[in-house]
């Protein structure tokens, strides 16, 4: 334990606190959880308790002594809920701080500059390591899904059926607006009648309408229109042909 302890004695660290804080993580440090620094608080007073920060591979730990030094709070802080990491350096010593995705600020101060741009640089190299390893993921199962969807948009027919019947129903409801209107006639094949011989049918029967029912026919050819049962150009002759007798 005692050449683990030199690891993190090379700027201004407290020995015995680093001892202390090092033998009580033994009890919390999880399955593959390594130490990275360990970062000592020296207040321009003595102080014979100093808060310390611990930097994992897993996570940041705030060590604040208590009851005489006999225990210890532990409030730690996963990689994967930092956002961004500070230094702030003052006349004496420095202060450390950072920041959370729930808007949360944490700092310790009084920390050696040396120790405090240490702990700076370990923090940043453990946020770039989680950002180059959430994205790796990310690029593999881009491309493995498309196969998956092509498969039920190809048996997408039923729906055909469905329209077409809504379609005749309408054809059907739309039958009966037109039934009043003049059927022309259709002359046999070998007795063709004369253009102005049907034409002068055509108008017989219009002019025999009212202007209330010739205005009645109209509307009727503007809703075959709008429902697409007749040609623009039709329903244009239509309007023409009955608007002459209005």
């Amino acid at each position: 334990m005692k050449e683990h302890i030199k690891n993190f004695l090379n700027e201004e660290q407290d020995p015995k606190a680093v001892e202390k804080i090092t033998s009580k993580l033994n009890d919390i440090l999880m399955r593959g959880e390594e130490i990275g620094y360990i970062g000592v608080q020296k207040k321009p007073a003595i102080t014979v308790f100093p808060d310390s920060i611990v930097l994992t591979n897993k996570r940041i730990i705030i060590c604040k002594p208590k009851n005489l030094g006999l225990s210890m709070d532990f409030v730690d802080y996963g990689w994967n809920i930092i956002t961004a990491t500070f230094v702030k350096e003052n006349i004496l010593g420095s202060e450390f701080s950072f920041t959370t995705n729930t808007d949360i600020t944490v700092s310790i101060d009084y920390i050696p500059k040396i120790q405090a741009r240490k702990i700076n640089t370990f923090a940043k190299e453990q946020l770039e390591i989680l950002k180059e390893g959430n994205a790796a993921p990310k690029t593999e199962t881009f491309f493995a899904e498309p196969s998956a969807e092509v498969h039920p948009q190809i048996e997408a027919e039923p729906q055909v059926e469905e329209v077409e019947e809504v379609e005749t129903e309408e054809v059907n409801d739309y039958a009966e607006i037109i039934s009043p209107l003049p059927q022309p006639v259709i002359p046999a094949y070998n007795e063709p009648v004369p253009a102005a011989e049907e034409k002068s049918s055509k108008d017989k029967s219009l002019a025999e309408l009212s202007k209330e029912e010739l205005f009645d026919k109209l509307q009727n050819y503007k809703k075959l229109l709008d429902n697409g049962l007749i040609l623009q150009g039709e329903y244009d002759a239509f309007k023409k042909e009955i608007l002459s007798y209005l």
